[in-house]
């Protein structure tokens, strides 16, 4: 269809216009407020959608004066913030210049506490480590570890199944078996089990690797 400056359309049929709607009129009837630019606005000023709150320039935020987007709390310049007054994104916590810090007034990025102006070591395997967050996140050891599969299925033989699984799967009698889905751990053994010397060395070498915690954690066994 044509596009009409500050118009839409309501079609009936492909054919027929049953009524033309100046643009201001389907502002206000999709906006619960005033002078909102947008869509789904409820509250005044709003320039994006999807905003609760007033005199927000992006979208989907809930609180007031905020510029980005998915912001809960209020007068953020960023996105995804929980908190007011960060100046950054992701924050947790007020007042921080800077990302993904859970705390208040951190000018650095990644902290779990308030006034910091470095980053700060994290704790790994129950002991501070020399590593910061940020450093973990672009390890080749937490690249790995996201390659595990949460939706692994085997083919289980009637041969194979346990009293139990014949029970809950009664059809194996015709198909001579069952799919089976995998839980997080067995998962985790196959994938482990994939990797080659050089890649399970790069898990091995985490900071305070700890096999036993390791098992703890994920279920898998790394010494078989």
């Amino acid at each position: 269809m044509k596009k009409y400056s500050k118009r839409f359309k309501v079609f009936v049929s492909n054919k027929h216009i049953a009524k033309v709607i100046a643009h201001g009129k389907v502002l206000k009837i999709f906006n619960i407020g005033e002078n909102c630019t947008g869509f789904w606005n409820t509250g005044h000023k709003n320039a994006g959608n999807e905003n609760t709150g007033n005199m927000n320039i992006g979208n989907k935020n809930t609180g007031d004066c905020n510029t980005g987007d998915k912001n809960t709390g209020d007068c953020n310049p960023g996105d995804k913030n929980t908190g007011n007054s960060n100046t950054g994104n992701k924050n947790t916590g007020n007042y921080n210049i800077g990302d993904k810090n859970t705390g208040d007034w951190n000018i650095s990025s990644c902290n779990t506490g308030c006034f910091m102006t470095e980053e700060q070591k994290i704790s790994m395997f129950n002991q501070s480590s020399n590593w910061t967050y940020q450093e973990w996140l672009c390890s080749d050891a937490r690249h790995l570890l996201n390659q595990i599969s949460k939706s692994v299925v085997e083919w289980i033989y009637t041969e194979d199944m346990t009293e139990k699984e014949k029970t809950e799967h009664p059809t194996h009698k015709t198909t001579g078996g069952y799919l089976k889905i995998l839980d997080e751990s067995e998962c985790g053994q196959i994938w482990w089990d994939s990797l080659t010397d050089r890649q399970k060395g790069i898990i091995r070498a985490i900071p305070n690797y700890d096999k036993e915690i390791f098992e703890q954690i994920t279920g898998i066994k790394t010494d078989i």
